[in-house]
């Protein structure tokens, strides 16, 4: 059977082969293709059986078409959730994600990134975990172009792409305080990541700001390592000796946790007590009462760090950092 060239896409599709070529080769945007003709070659591609020469191109290009992306954990819902948006948006530009998740270890981080490298990928697409800041810094210091994406160190000025985590903290916390809510707790992980104490920030700051005094009692924190346990007796404090009327989380991943304990103990949502999470989770259905929650832009984020990566393939530039907002989702775990 003959092999597919560009020429025979070109004929099939009535267009000229360098257009075949911006386009498979995830130029389109750039070369300015029409999207209706850009969709016809790339349907023309797939019905055709199209496959590229990766040696050939790789050779005379010097790119190999593929994207490193590694996430802190792969059974976190945001890691899975922006790993479907980037390889999403590398595919529609003709790029390869090779994956791979640092379960919150520096070392691994460290020795994916180094894999990576080695694999000659054109660039990195990475959430980074704490004390990762040397390899980050190693990075920099080589010619691989990187995108860091929900977390990063604010002492290293690299391109990235974040939430804006206080200002999402800060106004759930006020969405609760204008529910009526005084009381109210903020469970979070004791680590250091930014995007975590930022959270924190945020949360405090609304109960400033709008004249509320911060019981010491009502900030907890878990361990990583623990943070089952630890939640169990969290939430054991907080309804009953450090009675609050409402507790915000800082992850879903803790909201599931202290939602599991709340149920446990008899404690009713929202009759009993206000419940709000930073981010969403399929798991919430299994609850009563929707939760209320702030909501991340995962597919936009994904797409503005695939395109910002490949800016920085092809055309090195200044560095830019990028903050999207969350939406809030009210729904009725949250008493009036």
């Amino acid at each position: 059977m003959k092999k597919v060239g560009l020429k025979d896409i070109a004929l099939h599709v009535g267009v000229s082969t360098a257009l075949v070529s911006y386009v498979l080769n995830g130029q389109a945007e750039e070369k300015q293709v029409g999207k209706e003709v850009a969709e016809r070659i790339r349907r023309a591609a797939e019905e055709l059986e199209y496959r590229p020469n990766q040696l050939a191109k790789s050779l005379k290009t010097r790119k190999s078409n593929t994207i490193g992306l590694i996430v802190a954990d792969i059974n976190y819902r945001f890691s899975s959730g922006i790993t479907r948006a980037i390889e999403a948006e590398a595919k529609r530009k003709n790029y390869t994600v090779i994956f791979g998740s640092s379960n919150e270890s520096s070392d691994k981080f460290s020795e994916l990134v180094n894999v990576l490298v080695n694999h000659q990928v054109d660039g990195l697409i990475l959430v980074p975990v704490e004390h990762a800041e040397q390899s980050i810094l190693t990075l920099q210091k080589s010619d691989v172009p990187f995108v860091l994406i929900d977390r990063n160190f604010p002492n290293i000025l690299t391109n990235s792409v974040l939430l804006d985590n206080y200002k999402a903290a800060y106004d759930s916390t006020v969405h609760l305080i204008n529910q009526g809510h005084s009381k109210i707790a903020f469970i979070n992980y004791n680590a250091q990541l930014h995007n975590l104490q930022e959270r924190t920030r945020g949360y405090l700051a609304a109960l400033e700001e709008h004249g509320i005094e911060h019981h010491p009692g009502w900030s907890l924190f878990v361990r990583s390592s623990h943070y089952e346990s630890d939640m169990r007796k969290a939430i054991q404090q907080l309804v009953s000796g450090n009675k609050c009327d409402a507790i915000f989380f800082a992850t879903d991943r803790l909201s599931i946790s202290g939602l599991k304990e709340i149920v446990s103990l008899k404690v009713r949502v929202p009759d009993d007590i206000s419940v709000f999470s930073f981010d969403e989770s399929e798991a919430f259905e299994l609850f009563s009462c929707p939760i209320s929650h702030a909501r991340q832009p995962l597919e936009k984020m994904g797409k503005i760090a695939v395109t910002m990566l490949l800016d920085s393939i092809n055309k090195p530039r200044a560095v830019n950092q990028i903050y999207l907002e969350t939406q809030l989702v009210i729904e009725k775990s949250c008493r009036e």
